[in-house]
């Protein structure tokens, strides 16, 4: 696949691995482009296309979106096979998204290595910061600096930029270099008179070439600019600088040994590379006089050296865990509870923070034992409270782990007031004994919901209701419960502000609405999840949302363009950080769509078939033509686990059974069914589906 990366730090490009440009066609391509370069990866929808491309659209404005798509993908994919799935600019659900990698775009690059240049030595900064900054080709996005979509990116761009070149100057100070800083600070204070750093970097460095005159000229102008044009008075890093430079405090002067500059460190330098803020709307004004060396200044009182206060989300983040760090001590009690709510924040993320978050998470609860105070341990097993909707364990041995501690903590937990904790562990258990066989999931989630009720904690009852929808699978036929499960999260979420939750009941659903062939509704719950995850930032929910739209062709009968969605679909799972749902499922899903739609079931056997593969195994022997395995194999097949498969599951055996002419299996797989025959056979996963239950019991 040939490697294409784009530029955006100017007007919009894509280039080759050759280098050489791609031709993007007319300007609304370049647009599209552009537009999903803004949107980092995420899906946007053709409806938000149309209305950012055109201020009236005109009538055939998707289409010509599409048409916009199609040419860009013949330009960044030239060697794609026809009909073959697209791998940069995908179709995703409502819309679509350029799925290209961090490294591919000049400004994500810019980003990297502004965030590396941090905690480099100042040798290797200025290197990094200079490369860097030789990216930029003019303003970002150029050709779209009056589009709404691209204001705030445009905006954040450029503060990027005006840190890295203020980065650059602090390099060459530490490195004892201040004559190189100050022409580029000339320049950047002429475009950009309200950057207080810059004056206060620029006056140093004025003054660690022996021109103290001119750094408190500098000084003074700025006092003029802040005041005059912004209605502020200088901040306390400049009035202590001016303070400084009047007693000549022998600190302002870098010793010719010293790696880096000994002056009180910058605010800016954790200032957030994601922030939305824009610059300040300031005209340009011109650059301080050098006159009145000697000239003092009216005199500033100092004031404590306190720090300025955080600008942005990132550097609020950044100096309160700092703070922590230095206050809170390792190994106590308050650090870990702490720590769990940090790895449930991460859970949420997707991807390498879902991976990230159960592997600590274990870690948190091994930890917490060991304080042998079994109220804290419920408190940090309790505190990951992150909603699920996949009925398969991601890891078994730790959710076997969990389980375990959390049992023994029940038992450990003294008498009186422990209610909520117990609610908490009990939810855990069911929500980690999940498609296990026996009583105590089922036991544990009726218990964690009645304690919820009593309790009246929306919160906890939201947890509890979703221990009670894991263990809502012990036979088939269970949709409508479901669905009543999920209609009480919805209310229960919009009604508390439990966002989370909300969106796990917007999908459980889409799954109980697929099952009962009601794609009206369960179009809307999709769109609903959708438009949350976006808003709130939860890529996981894309994931569920796509493979549904797959299941949806599969169920309306256009078993083409659902084998093309299942294909996209387990691409975008690559990375999702749920093994225990992305193990096996696309061969699955193409096994079951080639059967519902009475085509050669073809099932690949060097194929990953994950837990999947027993009730893939007959269809594999029948096409080698070994009836008599294919039959051992299929009267060998266990219960079918009891989750959102089950139904899949037992549809597969069933079908294997009328192939292979045997009634003792069919028999045992009509009454497995029996009580879900007014529904589509494993639609309840949201995922696939095998046709109609009914169709199954009448063969």
């Amino acid at each position: 696949m040939v490697r294409v990366v784009f530029g955006v730090l100017g007007p919009t490009v894509a280039a080759g691995d050759s280098g050489g440009a791609l031709a993007l066609k007319g300007p609304r391509h370049r647009a599209v482009l552009a537009r999903l370069i803004v949107a980092r990866r995420r899906v946007v929808p053709v409806a938000r296309l149309v209305e950012d491309l055109w201020v009236d659209p005109p009538p055939g404005a998707v289409g010509a979106v599409q048409t916009f798509v199609a040419a860009l993908r013949r330009v960044l994919e030239p060697e794609r096979p026809p009909r073959a799935p697209a791998r940069l600019l995908v179709t995703d659900g409502p819309g679509y998204a350029l799925r290209t990698e961090p490294d591919t775009v000049d400004a994500w690059r810019f980003e990297t290595a502004l965030a590396t240049a941090a905690d480099l030595p100042a040798q290797q900064a200025l290197a990094t910061l200079e490369e860097a900054l030789g990216w930029w080709r003019g303003p970002a996005y150029a050709e779209f600096a009056d589009e709404d979509w691209s204001r705030g990116e445009r905006a954040r761009l450029a503060e990027l930029r005006l840190q890295a070149v203020e980065r650059r100057a602090e390099a060459h100070l530490a490195l004892g270099r201040p004559a190189d800083a100050v022409p580029d600070l000339d320049a950047h204070l002429t475009e950009h008179p309200w950057r207080e750093d810059a004056w206060r970097l620029l006056a140093l460095a004025l003054y660690r070439q022996h021109r103290q005159g001119d750094a408190l000229a500098v000084l003074r102008r700025a006092r003029e600019v802040l005041t005059n044009q912004l209605g502020l008075d200088p901040g306390p890093r400049l009035r202590h600088l001016q303070s400084d430079i009047l007693t000549q405090t022998p600190t302002l002067d870098l010793p010719p040994d010293t790696p880096g500059p000994p002056h009180p460190p910058r605010g800016a330098r954790n200032r957030a590379l994601g922030s939305n803020e824009p610059a300040p709307n300031t005209p340009a004004h011109p650059h301080p006089p050098r006159g009145a060396r000697n000239r003092a200044p009216s005199p500033i009182p100092p004031e404590p050296n306190t720090p300025p206060p955080p600008t942005t989300p990132a550097d609020l983040w950044t100096r309160a865990a700092k703070t922590y760090n230095r206050t809170v001590a390792k190994g106590t009690r308050a650090r870990l509870e702490s720590t769990v709510g940090l790895i449930r924040n991460l859970a949420v993320t997707g991807g390498e923070g879902l991976a990230e978050a159960r592997h600590h998470r274990t870690a948190a609860i091994t930890a917490a034992e060991e304080f042998a105070d079994p109220e804290l341990t419920a408190r940090v097993i309790g505190a990951y409270d992150v909603p699920a909707i996949w009925t398969r364990a991601d890891d078994p041995s730790a959710a076997e782990h969990i389980v375990a501690v959390a049992e023994r903590t029940l038992a450990a937990l003294p008498t009186g007031p422990h209610d909520t904790a117990r609610c908490r562990l009990l939810a855990t258990i069911a929500l980690e004994t999940r498609g296990a066989p026996g009583p105590r999931g089922p036991e544990a989630a009726r218990e964690a919901e009645a304690l919820a009720r009593r309790l009246d904690d929306p919160a906890l009852l939201a947890f509890a209701l979703n221990g009670t929808f894991m263990q809502s699978f012990t036979r088939a036929g269970l949709a409508p419960q479901r669905d009543a499960i999920g209609a009480e999260l919805v209310e229960l979420a919009v009604r508390h502000g439990l966002v989370t939750y909300e969106i796990l009941g917007h999908l459980i659903r889409l799954q109980a609405r697929a099952a009962l062939a009601d794609f009206a509704a369960a179009d809307t719950h999709a769109a609903t999840a959708d438009r949350l995850a976006e808003r709130h930032e939860l890529p996981l929910v894309g994931v569920f949302t796509e493979w549904y739209g797959a299941l949806r062709l599969s169920a309306t009968g256009e078993p083409a363009r659902a084998e093309t969605a299942c294909r996209a679909a387990a691409a975008r799972l690559d990375g999702a950080g749920m093994p225990g749902l992305e193990r096996g499922l696309l061969p699955l899903a193409l096994l079951c769509l080639r059967l519902t739609h009475g085509l050669p079931p073809d099932p690949d056997p060097r194929a990953d078939w994950g837990p999947h593969r027993p009730w893939a195994e007959p269809f594999t022997l029948i096409a080698e033509g070994r009836h008599t395995e294919a039959r051992t194999a299929l009267r060998a097949l266990p219960e079918p686990p009891h989750d959102l498969l089950y139904e899949a599951y037992c549809a597969l055996e069933a079908e294997a059974a009328l192939r292979l002419d045997d009634r003792t299996v069919l028999e045992r797989a009509r009454t497995r069914l029996r009580p879900a025959a007014a529904e589509l056979a494993g639609a309840g996963s949201g995922l696939l589906t095998l046709g109609p239950v009914e169709r199954y019991l009448a063969d």
